[in-house]
């Protein structure tokens, strides 16, 4: 990690996870206020009913965020990727109106290969600034791991920081929290070896590939 270290990564990450949960906390803490004093029965109806919401969005994103972030499956594990779909799917539910393709056909991964997978659709995701398609795809062919990300929708649109980092990592300069993922995908697959390739800026349609060899 060229210019920056694992405590300015960490940082950033907590960064990222803490701007990510705020909207879902806030609202399970406004829920409670409102429910605590309110008496009649159908606003309370629609106070657990904010309070269910907010509770499953913030457990969705915990359970991303830990598989993508954290040390899920301990260190050198592979990782079942029928957790990684779940928590994907999860992540990108109906309120932000991506519809999800999973096309893996290993039921394991090695962790590095799920959380540098899961990094970019993640991206990818966020991309789609008007809902759209986010197809996820994963295949081990030889001794490598071949690791695809597709996103399809009204408006694509990635910062080219985002596209910079990705590529060619932080090089040197500041790294912003909302890049955290962008820099820990190329950091993933810098160190096992293997290389991101992105589509060009200009096309309507956003790709991004790694090829990572299958010790990763």
């Amino acid at each position: 990690m060229r210019g920056m270290n694992a405590v300015d990564l960490a940082s950033l990450l907590c960064s990222r996870l803490c701007h990510d949960l705020m909207s879902p906390v806030g609202a399970l803490n406004n829920g409670i206020e409102l429910l605590a004093d309110e008496t009649d029965p159908d606003m309370r109806d629609k106070c657990l009913e904010l309070l269910a919401d907010s509770a499953r969005a913030s457990a969705n994103k915990l359970k991303f965020f830990r598989l993508a972030f954290g040390a899920a499956g301990g260190f050198g594990e592979s990782v079942d990727t029928h957790e990684a779909q779940a928590a994907l799917e999860g992540v990108f539910g109906p309120e932000r109106r991506i519809e999800v393709g999973w096309v893996v056909s290993d039921g394991k991964l090695p962790k590095g290969a799920v959380k540098l997978l899961l990094n970019l659709a993640l991206l990818a995701g966020d991309a789609l600034v008007r809902g759209g398609r986010l197809d996820v795809g994963a295949e081990t062919r030889d001794d490598q791991i071949e690791l695809a990300v597709r996103a399809e929708g009204q408006r694509i649109l990635l910062d080219p920081a985002l596209r910079e980092t990705l590529a060619g990592g932080a090089g040197g300069g500041p790294v912003e929290p909302r890049a955290a993922g962008a820099w820990l995908a190329h950091s993933l697959a810098a160190e096992a070896g293997g290389s991101i390739q992105l589509s060009d800026p200009s096309s309507e349609v956003l790709m991004i590939g790694a090829s990572l060899p299958h010790s990763a």
